[in-house]
């Protein structure tokens, strides 16, 4: 592109301005035609991705390793060089979001292997065919050593304390049978394609109910909306009291359904807690957009600390088996290490913020974070909700 150096006597395609430069001072239209040749828009788009890998490289290591540096640039009106701020923000959310639901599919794949592997939940009529209470004693002895291969697998106990304390009551069941102190029973709810058999008892509960929202000041379109999803939630229950592909479906849905709506709900949580810091700062006299700058840039930092933390777990889960046990805790050193550092960093931006003593800022911290973590705790569990009605 050939570069301007003299507009003198040109006027603006736009508004008729006297041009001064390659940009319009009155309507900011460019003086460069927008009709060119392909290899000119490959140069201008080149120049944008260019553009923005800088500033991208000027924004994230201050990012991450300057508590308030970035807050304090944007309002000295340095903003040129760095991404803007919910620019920013955005897309670490969908980033940390999005490398959160692969850690988590990789970790439920990994629990779901060493269960195929091992088999850990208790089998169908596990004790049926026992005889005697010697083997009852047997069989159960080998499942539960079962269990304890698949917990050094996996490196965790998660649904197999459960899965053991489902076993050790078939045993003592068909133990009372033999011995003739307890009628025999099906020592299984479940049928043999893994569907949860309910008894009538349990089939007076709510999820067997005829479902009908009509609330009266909602739009009939609204009501639909929530009676549909209300039914959906009730189908993902009962699939979740099942075993094999139902439950891994439901499990599939309430993960995809719950990771579809949190960066929403992230969104409604930033202007709340912009508000926070307006209240708790109320006599700074700043603007409530100064108090959302903040937020932005907090959020952003702590996403950028999930997407490393989760980039160290994802690590640690390849490297660690071929390593040792060493280098497993090495990466729960750096984890903890980020863990704090997030901590520490959010208090330290404040202080540097809003320029106030340790001890205001400390006490106003502390409230600001109860505060939050409150509403983190509702925001996630109405996105779990969400996730389950989808």
């Amino acid at each position: 592109m050939k570069e301007i150096t003299e507009s003198g006597g040109l006027l603006c395609a736009n508004c008729a301005t006297p041009m001064h430069g390659e940009f319009c001072h009155e309507c900011g239209q460019s003086i460069h035609s927008v009709l060119k040749p392909v290899h000119g828009m490959l140069e201008d788009t080149l120049d944008i991705v260019l553009h923005v890998d800088g500033r991208a490289m000027h924004t994230i290591p201050p990012l991450l390793t300057k508590p308030g540096f970035l807050t304090l640039e944007y309002f000295s009106g340095r903003r040129v060089r760095y991404v803007a701020p919910f620019r920013l923000m955005f897309v670490l959310c969908l980033l940390a979001f999005f490398l959160g639901h692969i850690a988590l599919d990789q970790a439920t794949n990994k629990i779901s292997h060493a269960e195929a592997t091992h088999g850990p939940s208790a089998p169908i009529n596990a004790f049926a065919d026992a005889g005697t209470t010697l083997e009852v004693k047997k069989k159960l002895d080998q499942q539960v050593a079962q269990l304890r291969l698949t917990r050094e697998a996996v490196g965790s106990s998660t649904g197999l304390d459960l899965a053991e304390a489902a076993l050790r009551k078939q045993a003592a069941q068909r133990t009372a049978e033999l011995d003739g102190s307890a009628p025999a029973k099906a020592s299984s709810s479940e049928s043999d394609d893994g569907l949860v058999q309910l008894d009538e008892g349990d089939k007076k509960g709510w999820l067997f109910k005829p479902t009908h929202v009509d609330i009266a000041w909602l739009p009939g379109f609204m009501n639909a909306r929530l009676e549909k999803g209300l039914q959906h939630m009730k189908l993902n229950l009962l699939a979740m009291k099942a075993k094999g592909e139902a439950r891994d479906d439901a499990m599939e849905r309430l993960k995809a359904g719950t990771f579809a709506v949190l960066p929403q709900t992230m969104f409604v949580l930033m202007p709340i807690f912009a508000l926070l810091l307006k209240i708790m700062y109320i006599f700074r006299r700043r603007l409530y957009m100064e108090h959302l700058i903040v937020a932005l840039h907090s959020h952003a930092f702590l996403f950028l600390n999930l997407i490393v933390g989760i980039v160290l777990s994802m690590l640690a889960a390849w490297l660690v088996p071929h390593a040792g046990n060493w280098l497993g805790s090495v990466f729960r050193l750096l984890e903890w290490a980020l863990a704090i550092w997030a901590l520490v960093y959010l208090l330290l931006m404040q202080k540097r913020v809003y320029r106030q003593g340790w001890f205001l800022t400390s006490v106003k911290y502390f409230v600001v974070g109860w505060c939050y973590l409150w509403m983190l705790f509702f925001a996630l569990l109405f996105a779990v909700i969400l996730g389950m009605a989808h």
